[in-house]
């Protein structure tokens, strides 16, 4: 398989000999769809067990999942069949710059959304035999889950793939303070493009958090190790891979708010929705969906992302890695420690912040006010020699992580099929 990866920085300042950026694809907008709608039923989808229990399969939120698997998969087959065996201009010219499977040519976001299409429709016969054979659960990790997770993240990131190959093929480098979406008029399908990728690459970042939401979603294990840890080893390398091949002078603390306004939006609008219990045995009666946690505040260490990668361009990406990966983990852990102590006291108990967030399920106790996992010591004792060890791994994983997204962006900054 051969990706092109030619390096290209246009000026801002275009030459009558640069071709005119096209209108946007109509097979973008159709993964971007496909995108947003396989994430906003994923979120669905686990309120609805948390509030109901297993249901049908055919479920609303089961309908938006699998929706956009098909979205984009069909499009993108649509797309590869005519790279394959279109006669005009504009086939031919992908046709050469494509990558071949089975005799067939694509681009590379294309083939992983395909991918992740065929993976998401396997899960689903898989998933009713497995509760089937071993009974009903709400774990979000089951062999099926993981299964359709990864045809979901594979629908993410190939949808972020397309976009970027478009972007860097007709949206001009940032160059300087004035990012291409502030820059004057004329211009317009390239700002589209630009947004096109953030919003992809936050959906993607919104799906890393979703799928780690039973291990770090709740503010209550906010004060144990093993949620630095989780944090540092997922999401550096988005954000410094997004710092390093976005449009944008923000692009990472961008795409953090992406995350978080879906996720605000899901959790307000959950809640404003009736819902009763219909799977024994019912602990906790509850009335409405249970919306998902209140998000983690990724948009400030993505601040320091976005301020570091442009200031220490050109240098060793190790150094930077480390300055980057011990600035995450600090940030997080600090910022999230002491936002924690707020989001379980009294005063955080409204709808702004989610209230009722416990399932159908849950034996109710003063456990919701409390921080849960702490390192303890033989004497059961918070220790903060063993949270200290656990946080010493965490900068490790922050470090290696942010290396890997460092050299992602460099990668992702040079595609264009």
């Amino acid at each position: 398989m051969v990706v092109s990866t030619r390096s290209i920085t246009p000026s801002p300042d275009r030459s009558p000999a640069t071709p005119a950026t096209p209108p946007v694809p109509w097979f973008l907008w159709a993964v971007v769809l496909a995108s947003t709608s396989v994430i906003i039923g994923l979120l669905w989808d686990i309120s609805w067990h948390r509030t109901i229990g297993r249901d049908r399969f055919l479920t609303p939120a089961h309908i938006a999942i699998y929706l956009g698997g098909l979205v984009a998969g069909l499009s993108c087959g649509w797309l590869a069949l005519q790279t394959t065996f279109g006669r005009n201009d504009a086939a031919r010219a992908a046709r050469e710059g494509g990558i071949g499977v089975w005799g067939f040519r694509g681009s590379l976001g294309g083939w992983i959304c395909i991918w992740g299409t065929f993976a998401m429709l396997t899960s689903a016969p898989f998933d009713n035999w497995w509760h089937g054979a071993y009974g009903l659960d709400v774990k979000i990790l089951s062999p099926p889950h993981v299964l359709l997770g990864l045809g979901m993240i594979g629908i993410e990131i190939g949808a972020m793939i397309m976009v970027l190959a478009y972007q860097n093929r007709f949206a001009p480098a940032y160059s300087g303070p004035r990012s291409i979406v502030s820059q004057p008029s004329g211009r317009a399908h390239e700002r589209v493009l630009v947004w096109m990728f953030i919003y992809t690459a936050g959906i993607a970042l919104l799906m890393g958090a979703t799928l780690c939401m039973e291990y770090i979603g709740f503010p209550n294990a906010w004060h144990n190790a093993l949620f630095a840890q989780i944090c540092a080893g997922a999401f550096p390398v988005l954000l410094a891979a997004v710092a390093r091949a976005g449009r944008l002078r923000w692009s990472a603390t961008a795409i953090a708010g992406v995350y978080t306004g879906i996720t605000l939006l899901m959790m307000w609008i959950l809640q404003l929705s009736p819902a009763t219990a219909k799977l024994a045995p019912i602990y906790n009666p509850v009335t409405h969906m249970v919306p998902p946690p209140f998000p983690m505040l990724f948009f400030v260490p993505a601040i320091g992302f976005d301020l570091l990668v442009r200031r220490f361009e050109g240098r060793s990406d190790w150094l930077l890695a480390v300055i980057l990966g011990v600035m995450f983990v600090a940030v997080t852990c600090t910022l999230h420690w002491l936002f924690a102590k707020f989001l379980i006291s009294p005063a955080a108990r409204n709808i702004v912040f989610g209230a009722n967030q416990w399932d159908y399920n849950s034996r109710l106790g003063p456990w919701r006010y409390e921080f849960w996992d702490l390192d303890l010591d033989k004497s059961r004792n918070w220790s903060p020699a063993l949270y200290a060890r656990g946080i010493g791994i965490a900068l490790g994983l922050g470090i290696l992580s942010t290396r890997l997204g460092l050299g992602w962006g460099r990668w992702m900054s040079r595609v264009l099929r």
